[in-house]
């Protein structure tokens, strides 16, 4: 079985369904269409006995996909048309659940640039790979919007403040420190990929594709944001951005940010100063200053309050009435155009500050029940 759209290519050999996102002119961002095909592709296959496993990746060298395709969300939000947009979102949600709770092993091929939606797509599956190449973000708050398609849930749990972190600076991990963040398995170098898709087709070995994989699996080096990881508890924990910010600019000038919560690495002592760190803290709280006030309130909200969500599609909900309501918010929409037309990428509009900020606003919003949910009935 072979099929070949516009955007994604299928094909199943040998037991293992194989999809790729194949926009590579537009680092196969994520556009309606290619949702719309890929829940068809993974409901065929839940049940197709030919099919023992899939694997997901993107064509061309330079990532497997930089997200939603922003152009397409740009052109609902200035056209006045929501709920398109709605529908965009509610649909991405219900595919990347989908592939969390698949029935069926899902190998995701992380290689190169792996942001927003695209993690949307390889974060939950069952197994994720990881390159030298791969660059993997939320960077949502850069256009003035949160974290979605379940990043909250993943942010949530990476060890202490690093998921704050991530989410308000829209911080790009490496290999090593998706890793370690929990938005990744398995290491494996690209050179090596294709004898991981031959050995996963041949499956000669009884052992399970997880054990495959390991069999390629390297260790990639260390990882800064672990390394980071005493200052970041110590700056983040800090109960609102203002705070954060406040925190950021002490650890940067060489005074104690505050006490990092109880059980972290940065409670235990004091740390020597570190000038490439305290540069890194600067250059932090300088982005945070520059972003939307709104989207940094709101992100930290959000990701705070999965901490205490069962489930992923619990996140996914709580994201829905967030994006819901961003989607009809100046800020998204001027923050998108921002980052279309501004190639210096200098703001285009001024959102305010951190406090003309409601500090209820996100509770306000996630509380709510605007619009239609994203399960049915």
């Amino acid at each position: 079985m072979a099929l070949v759209s516009e955007q994604i290519s299928v094909h199943v050999a040998d037991g293992v369904g194989h999809v790729t996102l194949d926009r590579p002119q537009a680092l196969n961002a994520l556009s309606y269409a290619m949702i719309r095909e890929l829940t068809d592709v993974f409901a065929g296959w839940r049940d197709d006995s030919q099919v023992a496993l899939v694997v997901i990746d993107g064509a061309g060298e330079r990532g497997f996909s930089a997200g939603g395709d922003i152009r397409e969300l740009y052109d609902y939000a200035t056209n006045g048309n929501a709920g398109e947009a709605r529908e965009f979102f509610r649909s991405e949600y219900r595919l990347d659940a989908m592939i969390a709770r698949y029935p069926k092993p899902v190998v995701a091929i992380m290689d190169g640039i792996t942001m927003g939606g695209g993690i949307g797509l390889a974060g939950h599956a069952s197994i994720r790979v990881v390159t030298e190449r791969s660059r993997v973000a939320m960077p949502e708050t850069r256009i003035g919007f949160t974290p979605d398609v379940g990043g909250s849930w993943l942010l949530a749990r990476a060890p202490g403040e690093l998921g704050v972190h991530l989410a308000l600076n829209a911080r790009t991990m490496d290999a090593a420190d998706a890793l370690h963040a929990g938005f990744a398995d398995s290491f494996v170098p690209s050179e090596r990929i294709p004898h991981l898709l031959q050995a996963l087709a041949e499956r000669a070995d009884p052992g399970t594709p997880a054990e495959i994989v390991m069999l390629f699996d390297e260790t990639p080096g260390p990882s800064t944001l672990a390394s980071s990881r005493d200052w970041v508890d110590a700056c983040y924990s800090a109960p609102t951005v203002r705070g954060i910010i406040t925190r950021l600019r002490a650890y940067a000038e060489g005074r104690p940010p505050a006490p990092a919560p109880a059980g972290s690495p940065g409670a235990s002592s004091t740390h020597p100063h570190d000038p490439a760190a305290s540069a890194y803290a600067a250059a932090a709280a300088d982005e945070l200053e520059a972003l939307s006030p709104t989207a940094l309130t709101v992100t930290l909200e959000s990701v705070r309050r999965a901490r205490s969500l069962p489930t992923l599609e619990a996140a996914l909900e709580q994201e829905f009435r967030l994006v819901s309501w961003f989607i009809e918010q100046h800020d998204l929409r001027e923050g998108i155009r921002a980052q279309v037309i501004d190639k210096d990428r200098s703001p285009k509009w001024s959102p305010g500050t951190l406090e003309g900020v409601d500090p209820e606003l996100a509770a306000h919003v996630i509380e709510a029940q605007v619009h239609d949910p994203v399960w049915p009935a």
